[in-house]
């Protein structure tokens, strides 16, 4: 299978080393081809590692060419996820907040215990990042959160400053910026004298690239419509 990597940076370069058995075309400044129409477009799906910036190129062309594209950008705004999911009306579309097989575990772990718990214990996310990261929380904290929110109809607090009683519908999010954090994200259920942790940890950028890779072959060949890393790993809309 060919696949075209749009955005030349960490995450761009850990996917091309990848696809080494496999035909790569990256997209980006710093590479031969500087937009999507510069390549011979004979390739099989797109893979976005770079930022909201491409994303009307991307959706122009995969309109065009009938592209698959996996987008794997964070820091879409509401507008531009409306630009998404039109174009999954035309192409087939998978979008994660995160491609970690792990992280995806976790969200549907919370999604099964929330319910059970939500009576009886308070609920919090902790979230953990580089200092270089400028989104917050990140957009795999909002999925978690979204999770817990379908199961209990909490709203969150992003921040708690002086006089500030924990109410009880509410899920508190958390977000630590430092050093050369690669990505850790927690899930804690807080009851009486008893607490339950969630948490997944990321040592390297390689598990991202893996499961983007992976979101790519489940994508190629299937009906148009918005997928997410939840039917790669348990075989939604097939």
């Amino acid at each position: 299978m060919k696949i075209c990597v749009v955005g030349y940076g960490a995450m761009g370069h850990i996917v091309c080393e990848l696809l080494a058995s496999e035909l790569a075309y990256p997209v980006g400044l710093e590479c031969e081809y500087k937009t999507l129409e510069e390549t011979d477009k004979a390739f099989d799906c797109i893979i976005d590692f770079s930022n909201p910036a491409n994303l009307d190129m991307i959706v122009s062309f995969a309109e065009k060419y009938n592209t698959p594209v996996v987008f794997a950008t964070t820091g879409y705004t509401d507008k531009e996820l409306l630009k998404i999911e039109e174009l999954s009306k035309k192409v087939p579309v998978l979008r994660s907040a995160n491609f970690s097989l792990g992280v995806i575990l976790l969200n549907r772990l919370v999604k099964e215990i929330t319910p059970i718990l939500k009576e009886d214990f308070d609920i919090e996310i902790v979230e953990a990042h580089h200092h270089h990261k400028v989104d917050s929380p990140s957009g795999t904290a909002k999925m978690l959160l979204e999770s817990a929110q379908m199961a209990t109809g909490f709203t969150p607090n992003y921040e708690r400053l002086g006089y500030c009683p924990r109410k009880p519908d509410e899920i508190g999010m958390h977000s630590i910026r430092g050093g050369s954090i690669v990505g850790e994200h927690e899930v804690l259920y807080c009851g009486e004298d008893e607490t339950i942790t969630l948490k997944h940890s990321a040592q390297s950028k390689k598990i991202f690239a893996v499961g983007a890779i992976k979101a790519a072959h489940f994508l190629v060949g299937k009906p148009v419509g918005y997928y997410n890393m939840e039917d790669v790993l348990f075989g939604g809309k097939n």
